[in-house]
């Protein structure tokens, strides 16, 4: 006898016996909430899994989650465009990312075999998420790596602190994503993967591979592993509810759900800690900004106050526009904000006196924004500047000079095989006309100089070049020039030098038209 009917047999006899008696209606018993489950059960499994051709599902899952030419050059298009869209903090360019990211196939893949108990399509499914990974993480890598642009940025920023939440949007997207799987339904699937958004993770591996910073390495790692495991296991409950059957045994199957719960568990734990964490900071700027704001009266305006809640004490900077200065409200406000944090606290708050019009006020503070916006630019500008040099002189960053005062910038470039003096000029000339108001200077190796030509009419624009750019590589290198011909042509060469000729040696020799330069120490 099945559970139905033997529920509805009790729940029969117990309304009877009711009936017999007089007595009230009693309150829902055991079996009648056993009927209810067995009923929902049964329309579950006639109703909603019957109409399901599991196996025309499988097989297409099984063919869009495999490791193919597409699938990995679709990997390289996502990861492209997402790299670049973080370097540039463009939400639009990343969400183009997502939409073609085919990492969601793999993993979806994952659950369904994990569900059916298919060990071998389980070894292609991870070989082709590892296959793809790694491949995404080195192409973003190498974009970072010869990218002029390599600083952290709010979007990339964004995804090196995965917390809690993380785990649930990762939970609810792949509910909806095995759900539209399943019911043939995979337009579903573009939204799933902006709210999942699994290839902007991964492209922030990438970065903080290529920038060897690994603490944005370590969180986007976190982040993209929370995602992959959630969605995988995800993905598998799913499969198992519709009735996707697999070949493990009753024990098999307990103890693989208790595996899925015990990783799930162990994946919220830290998580929620996390969460726990960006909780407090926020509650504590709310604090901060309302300790600053009382120590003040309501005409003055106050700035934003920045925390830096990973330092000891904890320090807290801000600027306040008022009429009135307050002399002791950085110990005052230090002093509530300890109490109130629990922490210890530093606090340093700009002063700057305004007039009595409230409006005067809001215009400071919008001039020192605008000011603090220009220098925030030009800061970045000049570390852009410092890395792209570095970059074409093939040296570490450290080693560039960044004079701020005369606004100078200056590198010595290592030799670079198949690289002549032409083209060391023609990069120092593309970064200089990229930095407007900055002066460049690239010092070259000492390589080879050209030969000049002189024409009975003298210098052609050709040679008038070459001079040109041997005078720019004594200017650089502040090393001497020896000039070598005959005596009219070194007149037609040193006349086109001009002033520079103070960094040159001449030396008659010979009759002809060619002049011969060679730097005036010895080189390798």
């Amino acid at each position: 006898m099945s559970i139905a009917s033997e529920t509805t047999g009790q729940v029969a006899r117990e309304e009877k016996a009711d009936k017999a008696d007089g007595t009230a209606r009693r309150p829902i018993s055991r079996w009648t909430i056993l009927r209810a489950l067995a009923e929902i059960r049964i329309w579950w499994r006639d109703g909603v899994v019957a109409d399901l051709d599991h196996v025309a599902t499988v097989e297409r899952v099984r063919g869009e989650s495999l490791l193919t030419s597409r699938y990995i050059f679709m990997t390289a298009m996502s990861a492209g465009i997402a790299i670049l869209g973080l370097l540039l903090s463009s939400p639009a360019v990343v969400i183009g990312a997502m939409l073609l990211s085919p990492l969601m196939n793999p993993i979806i893949g994952t659950g369904f075999s994990l569900a059916t108990g298919d060990a071998g399509w389980l070894r292609r499914c991870g070989k082709a998420l590892i296959a793809g990974s790694i491949f995404a993480i080195l192409f973003c890598a190498l974009i970072v790596f010869l990218s002029p642009l390599q600083t952290v940025t709010e979007e990339i920023a964004a995804r090196t602190r995965p917390n809690l939440f993380d785990l649930l949007v990762a939970l609810f997207s792949a509910l909806a994503g095995s759900y539209a799987v399943i019911r043939g339904r995979e337009g579903t699937i573009v939204g799933v993967a902006i709210a999942t958004a699994l290839m902007p993770p991964l492209a922030v591996v990438g970065f903080g591979l290529a920038t060897f910073n690994w603490t944005v390495f370590g969180g986007a790692l976190g982040l993209y592993v929370t995602n992959l495991v959630t969605i995988g296991l995800t993905a598998a409950v799913m499969a198992r509810l519709y009735g996707f059957q697999s070949d493990l045994t009753h024990r098999q199957s307990r103890v693989q759900s208790i595996g899925i719960m015990a990783i799930f568990i162990a994946l919220a734990v830290p998580l929620a800690f996390s969460l726990r964490t960006i909780a407090w900071e926020a509650n504590g700027q709310r604090i901060v900004n309302q300790e600053v704001a009382e120590a003040f009266t309501d005409r003055a305006r106050v700035e934003q106050p920045i925390v830096n809640w990973a330092a000891k004490p904890v320090t807290v900077s801000a600027s306040v526009f008022t009429p009135e200065f307050n002399p002791s409200a950085d110990t005052d406000v230090a002093e509530r904000l300890a109490e109130r944090l629990g922490r210890p606290v530093v606090v340093t708050i700009d002063q700057f006196q305004v007039g009595t019009d409230p409006r005067a006020a809001e215009q400071a503070a919008l001039a020192q924004a605008r000011a603090r916006e220009a220098a925030e630019a030009s800061e970045r500008q000049i570390a852009a500047l410092g890395r792209s040099l570095a970059l074409i002189a093939g040296v570490e960053r450290k080693d560039v000079l960044l004079d701020r005062e005369n606004r100078r910038a200056r590198a010595d470039a290592r030799p670079l095989e198949g690289l002549t003096l032409a083209g060391y000029r023609e990069l120092e000339q593309r970064l200089e006309n990229s930095t407007p108001g900055w002066a460049v200077e690239l010092r070259p190796p000492l390589s080879a100089l050209p030969e000049i030509s002189v024409a009975e009419d003298g210098l052609d624009s050709a040679n008038a070049g070459r001079v040109a750019l041997i005078a720019w590589a004594a200017q650089r290198s502040g090393v001497r020039v020896s000039l070598s011909g005959s005596e009219a042509a070194l007149q037609a060469v040193t006349g086109a030098l001009g002033d520079d000729t103070r960094l040159f040696d001449t030396r008659t020799e010979g009759e002809g038209n060619t002049v011969v330069a060679d730097w005036s120490v010895a080189t390798e």
